[in-house]
């Protein structure tokens, strides 16, 4: 069906979001020949897209609620800069129905969907029952009180929301209302929204997607489908088109493509969109939910079909029709991973701070195709190009958002090349200040299951330990490597030092006579680190383990050449030093990059703390405390609960004791390091340990 649509053009497009995908949508307007306005918080003043943009306009404040949810402040912004239309991007105000309507009453275009739609599947619960009249394969709900054992395990999800925030697995029937209140709080701060619903969870679905784009001159396309299985907390961290599960599924594309369209005409859907299922191995497959905009993850769909998704939402928001009844064919194989500041090691702790360097070889484009093998970069950092507030170069990345990095995209005429290429970038990218998700990416795009196909929503689970090589989220860099890493770490800061001229003091170990064994300490993580060697006339020499493994060929102050059993290798060695905090060395090599601290000579007193103290992992607020002082605790018992970076952290006892301190309460505003809760361990013997500290 054909209908007639007054077609407006867009000259100035403001995109109501930040990071890498204002960025993304600013590339291509500029291509466009579109004028492009930023909006930005105080956090985001030198942010990349608030400096790349024509225009920016300053959202007073630091946190969601202050700024990139204020729609009024947007809409005022756009119309200081001049701009005639808003990309909402996704996350914050992408998917608010009364944005849009606002928008679109401002006399602006709306680069979305209709209001109708985005209502339409704002609320889950209500298009569930939609999609179920249209046909579309449901999986049933189910009411809290009518679960049963045999029912277990459900999913508590939050109806307005997604992002894995408000989202709950269910084993036991003891805890499914506690764990339904969690969802609600969590989901009252993420979306305003506290409705959940339950459904029915299946442990080991595939997750699978079907990218969506229709015009208001009635064609719909089904794009392609995307497999989104590798999951943390219910968020997507490695997308790939197509899937190998549809690929290898005689029928199932074709079956999928027309749910997808059917879930769209439902709704009298344009625009950009993506109806999520759930499926089994057999192919048999469920509606999740349509979300009613551009996804994280859609570049691999562009890198599959060669198409720009961004251009086709501001040509249909515009009134063009799209190019052709049919989408094009796909070829080859896309995938991507998104880089996060978080340890996995450690419940997925997101990080802030400094970051130094952010380096990924074999970068062929920037927010767009590839349209040949190779990497395409989507960051919404750019180390070097600022100051971080600790005085050293490189971005500052903060705690009020999304800790995500880069999403590092490949494209390969296969999908084994396509893993490999990714998996080689991973690793040998120079990533230096923050601690990243890097290794586990890399350990899964190299897993023998995940190369075969064999994907679920509850991978991690089922491979966070392998025989023979540790956790999913170990380190690249085996122990002995990490060992050679911190001699080339310490050769060449001798090196360095001794390039800064006679006025330099000598190096550390120096002495004049002899050819004695010289020791430095480094810290990895939690732990420390001795490497030691001996100097000569005619250079350096590991001693100990290395001595009859290692030989050291060349030095310079920020490399070590070494051959290592005959094999010869380079160490590249990069410092960073600020203020107030102690020298980072960032080693990185073929044998996988290791990030070591030189610890002061010298502790500082004001730097200790009472033993029992449990310390926040991150900045963030104190938004439950479940003890008092006084209280007798047993370990793993959770105490506390944070929220930071848009989750909700929850903060357990690490022994049996009692709490001897209580320094913070709900509301609290805490730092990196605070203590926020003291427990004496019953078991320690007081009068031993005393003496203990006397002696």
């Amino acid at each position: 069906m054909t209908t007639t649509t007054t077609t407006r053009p867009i000259t100035s497009v403001l995109v109501a979001n930040r990071g890498e995908i204002a960025r993304r949508v600013h590339h291509t307007a500029r291509a466009l020949g579109m004028a492009t306005v930023a909006v930005f918080s105080d956090a985001d003043s030198g942010a990349p897209h608030t400096r790349e943009a024509d225009a920016a306009v300053r959202l007073p404040g630091n946190t969601p609620a202050e700024t990139y949810l204020r729609g009024d402040l947007v809409i005022a912004a756009a119309g200081a800069a001049g701009a005639d239309a808003i990309h909402p991007g996704y996350g914050f105000l992408s998917e608010n129905a009364a944005f849009a309507r606002d928008v679109i009453a401002a006399g602006l275009t709306w680069v979305g969907p209709p209001v109708s739609a985005i209502e339409a599947m704002g609320s889950k619960i209500e298009a569930k029952k939609m999609m179920a009249a249209a046909g579309v394969p449901m999986l049933s709900d189910l009411e809290p009180d009518e679960v049963t054992e045999d029912m277990l395990p459900v999913l508590v999800k939050a109806s307005a929301g997604g992002g894995g925030r408000g989202m709950r697995v269910v084993r036991t029937l003891g805890t499914l209302h506690e764990e339904i209140a969690n969802a609600r709080r969590e989901a009252k701060s993420a979306f305003g929204d506290d409705a959940v619903f339950c459904e029915r969870y299946l442990e080991r679905g595939r997750h699978i997607e079907v990218q969506i784009m229709a015009d208001a001159h009635g064609t719909v396309w089904a794009v392609g489908e995307r497999e989104c299985s590798i999951q943390r907390r219910h968020q997507k961290v490695i997308e790939e088109a197509p899937s190998p599960l549809v690929e290898r599924t005689p029928g199932m594309r074709e079956k999928l493509y027309s749910a997808a369209r059917d879930a769209a005409a439902a709704i009298g859907y344009t625009g950009a969109g993506t109806v999520e299922f759930l499926a089994t191995d057999d192919g048999e497959f469920f509606f999740l939910e349509m979300n009613t905009r551009l996804q994280v993850e859609h570049p691999v769909t562009e890198a599959t079909t060669g198409l720009d998704l961004v251009a086709l939402q501001l040509d249909v928001a515009a009134g063009l029709p799209l190019p052709s009844a049919e989408p094009p064919a796909a070829h080859g194989w896309s995938v991507e991973a998104r880089l996060y500041a978080e340890d996995p090691a450690a419940d997925y702790t997101p990080g802030s701070g400094p970051l130094w360097a952010l380096d990924v070889p074999g970068v062929i484009s920037r927010f767009e195709g590839p349209h040949r093998p190779g990497i395409r970069l989507d960051s919404g950092v750019e180390p070097g190009a600022a100051t971080s507030a600790a005085g050293a170069p490189g971005t500052e990345v903060g705690v009020h958002y999304d800790p995500m990095l880069a999403k590092v995209i490949s494209y390969g005429r296969t999908r084994a090349e396509a893993c490999a290429t990714l998996a080689g970038a991973l690793t040998r990218a120079r990533i230096h200040g923050l601690t990243t998700n890097r290794a586990q990416l890399v350990r899964v795009l190299r897993h023998p299951e995940f190369v075969a196909g064999n994907l679920s929503t509850a991978f991690l689970d089922d491979h966070g330990t392998e025989d023979g090589s540790g956790t999913l989220a170990a380190p690249l860099a085996d122990p002995e490597a990490v060992q050679i890493s911190a001699l080339a770490a310490a050769l060449a800061s001798g090196a360095a030092a001794h390039a800064a001229g006679p006025a330099t003091p000598a190096p550390a170990g120096f002495r004049n006579v002899g050819h004695s064994v010289q020791q430095r300490t480094f810290r990895l993580g939690e732990d420390e680190l001795e490497v030691a060697y001996t100097r000569t006339r005619s250079g350096a020499r590991p001693a100990g383990d290395l001595a009859e493994t290692v030989t050291v060929v060349q030095v310079d102050a920020d490399s070590a050449v070494f051959e290592v059993r005959g094999v010869r290798r380079t160490f590249t060695v990069s410092r960073y030093e600020a203020p107030g905090t102690d020298t980072v060395v960032e080693v990185d090599s073929p044998l996988g990059p290791v990030s070591l601290t030189e610890p002061p000579r010298y502790t500082d007193p004001a730097a200790e703390v009472a033993a029992g103290s449990l310390l926040a992992p991150m900045p963030g607020a104190v938004i439950r405390v479940a003890v008092a002082v006084g209280d007798e605790v047993t370990a793993g018992q959770p105490l506390l609960w944070m929220e930071a970076m848009k989750m909700e952290h929850t903060i357990s006892a690490a022994v049996d004791g009692i709490v001897s301190e209580l320094p913070v309460e709900v509301g609290t505003q805490v730092e990196s390091g605070a203590v926020l809760v003291v427990v004496v361990d019953t078991d320690t013997d007081t009068d031993t340990a005393t003496d203990a500290e006397q002696e």
